[in-house]
């Protein structure tokens, strides 16, 4: 079993997380399969869809083995968080941030990366065990929110999601992001359910621009 910190790290390190949302099993495996394929070996499965645990189950049969890190997300209640575990995933993303959820994930040694929109909620999610935030909604907040967080809080690691596309990463990352989340800009893109090739084609797309924001630190 792959050990929290390394989790974490390769988290950090690939710098985007490739989010499934979506109702059709069938559609959500081929995306997954193609986003891992475009790059991105961090994957999310939203719960917000009764096809979620399938999907993972999906994934993780497929994808496992080769370096999938399968994550579960929109996680509000342990009972959710210990089900996602259960079926395959090694890290709780949520779009808030709850006690409950972060006493079970370390129960488990599982990271929980809560979704947080105050400088009062980082702390928190700190105090009860998290090692990055997600700054969500990240439309609302926007990368400014990061760069101010930063400023008192300077060694916080924080993971954008919401309002990301490829035409604003670099902005994200210069505010201090270690990394983002996309969900529809990978899936869908121009708007539209995707094929397996244009949803590699993009993931492709966001590893080189991550790379190249990256090299000019």
């Amino acid at each position: 079993m792959i050990r929290k910190y390394e989790v974490l790290q390769k988290i950090e390190d690939v710098g985007v997380v490739g989010i499934i949302r979506v109702d059709n099993i069938e559609y959500g495996v081929m995306a997954a399969e193609a986003i891992f394929d475009g790059g991105i070996p961090v994957i999310e499965v939203s719960m917000t869809h009764k096809g979620a645990i399938e999907i993972m189950a999906q994934m993780t049969a497929q994808l496992g083995k080769k370096g999938l890190l399968l994550g579960a997300g929109t996680v509000a209640d342990p009972e959710t968080a210990r089900a996602c575990m259960l079926a395959g995933a090694e890290f709780i993303f949520a779009h808030c941030f709850s006690e409950d959820v972060a006493r079970v994930c370390n129960r488990y040694g599982v990271p929980y990366i809560p979704g947080v929109g105050t400088v009062t909620e980082v702390m928190k999610a700190f105090e009860c065990g998290s090692d990055i935030v997600k700054v969500f909604p990240g439309e609302v907040l926007g990368p400014q929110f990061i760069k101010a967080a930063r400023g008192p809080l300077p060694n916080a690691k924080m993971l954008a999601v919401g309002g990301v596309a490829l035409d604003n990463l670099e902005v994200w990352f210069k505010a201090g992001a270690v990394g983002v989340g996309l969900g529809s800009a990978l899936t869908k893109p121009g708007g539209k359910d995707g094929t397996s090739e244009t949803i590699k084609a993009t993931s492709r797309e966001v590893v080189a621009k991550i790379a190249s924001i990256r090299s000019k630190k």
